[in-house]
C-alpha cells in the first residue's frame, strides 16, 4: 500500500506551496489597496453633494498659479466668494454677506458669509535660538457660518467666551505656491468645503452644531491665513476642527494626525479610510519638517481636531504637475467623503465632548483601506504590560507542565535509565538547533543593511523613481539568504526543534522590543509601537504552541527505554551476523558518524556533539533529490511504497519526533503571518511612500533604504521558522530577482518625467547696483550642476556654489537674464531716524506686489506697523529680537509705515548707534513670461526636472539702507 499524501504535512511540498500562496494572497491586496484609489460613486448617489460640480470647480480654481502675492489670487478669491453665494442661493438658504463681525440685525440667518477684509496680524517666531523673525499680515479670508439647530440665536460670536458645546471648523487654504497650480494643495480641500456648504444648507441636512467653513488665504506663507482667522470673533465658537490639506499631489487622502482618541472616533466609518498614528508621531517628534494649519487651530486656539491630507506622489507637490491632469475625481471623492463623514459626526455630537482642553491619546490605523481601528493609548499600554508579564509566564508554565509530565525535550541532552548492569544514558538531542536562528536571522539582516549602504554609496536617489525595485531587492535578498542558511544548518544538523527554537528566539527578540516601546508609550506618549504589540502577541501564541506540542511525545523515560531495548536487539543481530547496524537513534546527521562516536551523536566520553563539532564524517554518496545519502542509508526503512504501521521521524531528525503533529506548523503560520504581514506591510508602504521623494528636499537616502530593510525583515520574519522545509525553486527565483534588482538599483537613472527632481528657483535683483543673479537650489551632486551648465545664460559664466536657504541643499548662483519689464521703479522707500533716538521710520511702497520685507544686519527690539493690531495670544517680538520683518498687504502698491526700535548697546549712547540692512520686495506674477530667467530654466532644463520656488517670491528686488 502507498503512503497517504498529507497536504498540510510539514514537508517541503506543502510548506512551499502554502507559504507561497499565503504570502501572495497577502502582498497583492496590500499593493492594490496602496496604489489604487477607490472609485468614486455615481454623481447622483449622495444627496446634497455634486461631485461633478466639485471637479469642474477644481479645474477652474487650479487654472493658473495663484499664490497670495499674485493677481490671479485676487481673481480666485472673487470667484470663490461668488461660488459660495451661488451655492447658498441654489439651496434657497437664507444668508447674508458682510465684512463686519457684528450682524445683530440679520443674526438669525441660516448662513452668514464673512468677507473678512479687517483681520490684521502681528506675530513673531524664533529661529533655533537666534534672533527671530516677525510678520505683519493683512488677512482676506472667506468665512461661512452655517447655523446649527442647537446653536444660540443672534450674533452670539461677539461674546468674549461663547457658551455651550461650541461648533465645528472645517478649513482649507485657497492660495497656491508661486510655481504650482495647487490642485491638491489645496484645491481639493477648497472644493470639498464648497460641497460641504452645499450639503449642510440643503433642506433636511442642517447640522446640530454650527459649522464654520474657513477658506483661508496665506497658508503657504507661514500659515498666516489661519493665524488671521484667530482675530475674527467667530473663531471663539468652534471647539473641534477638520483641516483638509495636500502634502502630495493625488492618491488617497490620509488621516495625518489627530489631537486625541475622542475626536478621532468621528473619522471611523469613513469610506475607504487611510490612516496611521505613526504619521502623527512623526510630526510630534519633529521628523516631519513642514507644518499645516493644524498647529494653529490646536496649538494657538486650543481646538481639538484632525488633519486629513494627500501625501503621494511627493515629486509633484508644489510643482506645475500639481494639476487636474495628474490627479483624479476618485482622489477628490476620497477627500470629500472623509470630510463629509467626519463633519457629520462632529456636528452631531450632542455631548460636551470638546469642552475640556485635552482628550486622551489615541492609537489608530486602517486595515487594507476597508476598516478603521481605534483605541486609547492607555489601553495599548495596559495590553503591552500584560503581555510582557503573561506571555513569558504562559510559555514557562507550558514548559513546566511538560517537564512534570516527563515530556520536555527542549534543551534536553540525554535521559538516564536504570538497568541491572548500571545506569545508561540515552541521547535525546533536544538541544540541537538552538543556536542557529540568530545566524539565520541576523546575517541576512546585516546583508540588507550592507545593501542599503551600497546603494546609498553608488546610486543614492534611485528610490526617487523606483522604490519597488528597492523593496524587491531587499525582500528577495533576505529570503534567499535566510533560506540558504536554514537549509545548510538543517543539512548538517537536522533538528525537529528547528521551528520551536526559531519561535523561542523571536519571542525573546520581540519581548525586548516590546519593553522598549512600552517605555516610549508611557514616557513620551508615542503610539507607533502598536504593531510590535500585535507582533509579539502572535509570536507568543506560536511559541506556546511549540511548547504544547511536546505533550504529543512519549515520555523521555519511555523513549529512552524503548531506544535502549531496540539498541540491544540491533546489537544482538549485529553480533550474530558479524556486521554493525546502527539502531534507531535520537537523530543522526545527514553525514554519517565518525569512528569514536556512537549512534546517537554522542562522543565516547559522553559529551554530545554540538553545532561546533567537526563536520568530517565517513564517506557518503550524493543524490540530487536527497542532497546526501549515508552509506548506512540502506538500513533505514524509507520505502514510500510500504505503509508503515507507526509514524517515522522526518529524514534525519531525532527519532522521538515521529510523534510530533505534522500539521501544527500551518496553525502557527496562519496565526502569525496574516496579521503581521498586513499590519507591518501597510506601515512600511506608507512610511516609504511618505519619505522616498523627500530626497529632493535633502532628506537622507540611507534612512529610506534602512526603513525598507527593516520592514522587509519584519514582513518575512513569520516564514523564517519554516524556511528549512522550502524547496529550492522559490528561493532560486528570488536570488535571480535580488541580483537583477541590485544591478538595476546601482545603474538606473533615478529621475523621470513622472518623478521629476525638484530644483528651487529664485532671482535676486539689487536695485542699487543693477546686479541680477539667478539661483537654483537642489541636492548636492552632478544632477544640479549639469542642469545649471545646460542653461544658455550660465554657459561660460562664473557660477558660484554656496549653502542654500533651504536646509540640506546647495545653491548655484550666476548672473542671469533680467526680467522683461523695467524694474528700476519696482521699489521705493524712505528711512529716517526719529528725533535722535534708537528708532527709525520706514515708508515702503512696492509696485505690483503685496509682499515686502525689512532685513536688518543687527537685531531690533521692537517695531510697529501703523494701523496694525496686536493679539496677546501671539508674541509680537521674540526676546532675542528680530532681524527680519515680513510685510503682507491686501492691496497692490499699498504704502506701509513701519517704526523700528533697537536697544542701546553697552558703552553706546542713545541716537548714536546706527542700523543697516535692506528693503526687499517680492514678485510672483510670471504668467506672461515676465520672468525670463524662470522661463529659460523651464525651457532648457531636462524633462526630469521640476522647478519650484525657493522662497515666497520668484523675484526679489532690494535696496540697501543705513539709519
Amino acid at each position: 500500500m502507498t503512503r497517504k499524501f498529507n497536504p498540510v504535512a510539514f514537508t517541503p511540498g506543502p510548506v512551499t506551496f502554502i507559504t507561497t500562496i499565503v504570502y501572495a494572497a497577502l502582498l497583492v491586496p496590500l499593493l492594490v489597496v496602496h496604489l489604487v484609489v477607490p472609485q468614486a460613486p455615481s454623481p447622483s448617489s449622495t444627496t446634497g453633494v455634486n461631485l461633478t460640480e466639485a471637479w469642474l470647480d477644481l479645474q477652474i480654481l487650479s487654472n493658473g498659479f495663484h499664490p497670495y502675492n499674485s493677481r490671479r489670487n485676487a481673481e480666485v478669491r472673487d470667484w470663490l466668494l461668488g461660488r459660495v453665494e451661488g451655492i447658498l442661493s441654489d439651496n434657497s438658504a437664507s444668508f447674508s454677506t458682510s465684512r463686519q463681525a457684528y450682524l445683530e440685525h440679520e443674526s438669525n440667518s441660516s448662513a452668514i458669509v464673512f468677507d473678512d477684509l479687517r483681520s490684521n496680524l502681528t506675530i513673531s517666531s524664533n529661529t533655533f535660538g537666534g534672533p527671530g523673525l516677525t510678520t505683519y499680515f493683512e488677512g482676506n479670508n472667506i468665512i461661512v457660518y452655517i447655523r446649527g439647530s442647537n446653536d444660540p440665536e443672534g450674533a452670539f460670536w461677539h461674546e468674549k467666551k461663547v457658551k455651550g458645546p461650541g461648533g465645528v471648523l472645517v478649513n482649507a487654504h485657497y492660495d497656491s505656491v508661486p510655481a504650482g497650480y495647487g490642485a491638491t494643495d489645496d484645491g481639493m480641500g477648497v472644493v470639498s468645503i464648497l460641497q460641504l456648504i452645499r450639503f449642510y444648507t440643503t433642506q433636511g441636512n442642517q447640522p446640530k452644531k454650527g459649522l464654520v467653513a474657513l477658506l483661508n488665504n496665506g497658508e503657504e506663507d507661514y500659515l498666516n491665513g489661519a493665524r488671521a482667522f484667530a482675530l475674527h470673533p467667530i473663531s471663539n465658537f468652534p471647539r473641534a476642527f477638520l483641516n483638509l490639506e495636500g502634502a502630495g499631489a493625488g492618491g488617497r487622502a490620509a488621516l495625518f494626525r489627530s489631537t486625541d482618541a475622542e475626536v478621532t472616533r468621528y473619522y471611523r466609518g469613513t469610506p475607504s479610510p487611510q490612516a496611521n498614528v505613526i504619521m502623527g508621531d512623526a510630526f510630534q517628534q519633529g521628523f516631519v519638517r513642514s507644518q499645516t494649519d493644524y498647529i494653529i487651530f490646536n496649538g494657538d486656539l486650543g481646538m481639538r481636531g484632525l488633519d486629513v491630507a494627500f501625501f503621494d506622489p511627493r515629486a509633484r507637490y508644489h510643482t506645475s504637475q500639481d494639476d487636474t491632469r495628474h490627479t483624479s475625481i476618485d482622489s477628490l471623492w476620497h477627500m470629500l467623503s472623509a470630510g463629509l463623514h467626519t463633519t457629520s459626526g462632529l456636528t452631531s455630537d450632542s455631548e460636551a465632548t470638546f469642552e475640556s482642553g485635552k482628550g486622551s491619546h489615541g492609537v489608530w490605523f486602517d486595515v487594507l483601506g476597508d476598516s478603521f481601528v481605534l483605541f486609547r493609548l492607555h489601553s495599548l499600554f495596559a495590553v503591552s504590560v500584560t503581555l510582557l508579564v503573561v506571555a513569558p509566564l504562559a510559555v514557562a508554565t507550558a514548559g513546566a507542565f511538560a517537564s512534570k509530565a516527563g515530556k520536555f525535550y527542549l534543551f534536553s541532552f540525554a535521559e538516564s535509565i536504570h538497568q541491572a548492569n548500571g545506569d545508561q544514558s540515552v541521547s535525546l538531542g533536544g538541544f540541537r538547533g538552538f543556536f542557529r536562528f540568530p545566524f539565520i536571522f541576523f546575517i541576512p539582516t546585516a546583508v540588507l543593511v550592507g545593501l542599503a549602504f551600497l546603494v546609498t554609496k553608488f546610486n543614492p536617489f534611485v528610490a526617487y523613481s523606483s522604490p519597488y525595485a528597492i523593496w524587491s531587492m531587499m525582500l528577495s535578498a533576505w529570503l534567499f539568504m535566510a533560506w540558504f542558511l536554514s537549509k545548510a544548518s538543517d543539512f548538517v544538523r537536522p533538528s525537529a526543534f528547528h521551528r520551536a527554537y526559531s519561535w523561542l528566539w523571536m519571542f525573546v527578540i520581540f519581548w525586548a522590543l516590546l519593553v522598549a516601546f512600552t517605555v516610549y508609550e508611557d514616557r513620551l506618549g508615542i503610539a507607533s509601537g502598536y504593531f510590535i504589540v500585535w507582533y509579539f502577541l502572535v509570536i507568543s501564541l506560536a511559541t506556546f504552541i511549540s511548547f504544547l506540542e511536546q505533550f504529543r511525545l512519549e515520555t523521555k523515560q519511555a523513549y529512552a527505554a524503548r531506544h535502549q531495548e531496540e539498541a540491544n536487539e540491533h546489537l544482538g543481530e549485529a553480533r550474530g551476523s558479524g556486521n554493525r547496524r546502527p539502531g534507531s537513534n535520537a537523530g543522526s546527521n545527514r553525514l554519517s558518524l565518525p569512528a569514536g562516536t556512537d549512534d546517537e551523536g554522542v562522543e565516547e566520553d559522553g559529551e554530545e556533539a554540538t553545532e561546533s563539532t567537526s563536520l568530517l564524517r565517513t564517506p557518503k554518496t550524493t543524490t540530487f533529490a536527497n542532497y546526501t545519502s549515508s552509506i548506512h542509508d540502506h538500513d533505514r526503512d524509507t520505502d514510500s511504497s510500504i505503509e508503515t504501521k507507526h509514524p517515522s521521524a522526518y529524514e534525519y531528525e531525532q527519532d522521538w519526533s515521529r510523534y510530533l503533529p505534522s500539521w501544527l506548523w500551518i496553525v502557527q503560520f496562519l496565526i502569525v503571518a496574516p496579521i503581521t504581514v498586513l499590519i507591518v506591510g501597510q506601515i512600511g508602504l506608507q512610511l516609504v511612500t511618505a519619505s522616498y521623494q523627500t530626497l529632493a528636499d535633502g532628506s537622507s537616502p540611507l534612512v529610506v533604504y534602512l526603513i525598507i530593510a527593516v520592514f522587509s525583515v519584519l514582513i518575512l520574519a513569520p516564514i523564517a521558522p519554516f524556511l528549512h522545509r522550502l524547496t529550492y525553486h522559490v528561493p532560486t527565483f528570488l536570488l535571480l530577482v535580488a541580483v537583477g534588482t541590485l544591478v538595476y538599483n546601482l545603474i538606473a537613472f533615478p529621475f523621470s518625467s513622472n518623478n521629476r527632481l525638484k530644483l528651487y528657483f529664485v532671482q535676486r535683483v539689487d536695485l542699487d547696483t543693477d546686479l541680477n543673479e539667478v539661483g537654483l537650489s537642489g541636492i548636492e551632486g552632478s544632477y544640479l550642476e549639469d542642469v545649471v551648465h545646460s542653461l544658455p545664460s550660465a554657459a561660460g559664466r562664473n557660477v558660484s556654489k554656496h549653502e542654500s536657504s533651504r536646509r540640506d541643499l546647495v545653491e548655484y548662483v550666476w548672473e542671469g537674464i533680467p526680467p522683461r519689464f523695467g524694474y528700476n521703479s519696482w521699489l521705493s522707500f524712505n528711512a529716517t531716524r526719529l528725533n535722535s533716538t534708537n528708532e527709525a521710520r520706514f515708508i515702503i511702497r512696492g509696485l505690483n506686489t503685496r509682499n515686502c520685507k525689512l532685513l536688518f544686519d543687527e537685531p531690533i527690539s521692537d517695531f510697529n506697523v501703523h494701523g496694525s493690531a496686536v493679539d496677546p495670544r501671539f508674541t509680537k517680538m521674540p526676546d532675542s529680537g528680530s532681524k527680519e520683518i515680513r510685510l503682507w498687504t491686501r492691496k497692490y502698491g499699498d504704502t506701509l509705515t513701519v517704526d523700528a526700535k533697537w536697544a542701546v548697546s553697552e558703552e553706546k549712547h542713545v541716537g548714536r548707534e546706527r542700523r543697516s540692512g535692506k528693503v526687499v520686495c517680492l514678485w510672483n506674477d510670471d504668467g506672461h513670461g515676465h520672468i525670463e530667467a524662470l522661463e529659460e530654466v523651464r525651457r532648457f532644463a531636462p524633462t526630469w526636472v521640476a522647478v519650484a520656488n525657493l522662497g515666497n517670491g520668484l523675484v526679489e528686488a532690494s535696496k540697501a539702507f543705513t539709519v
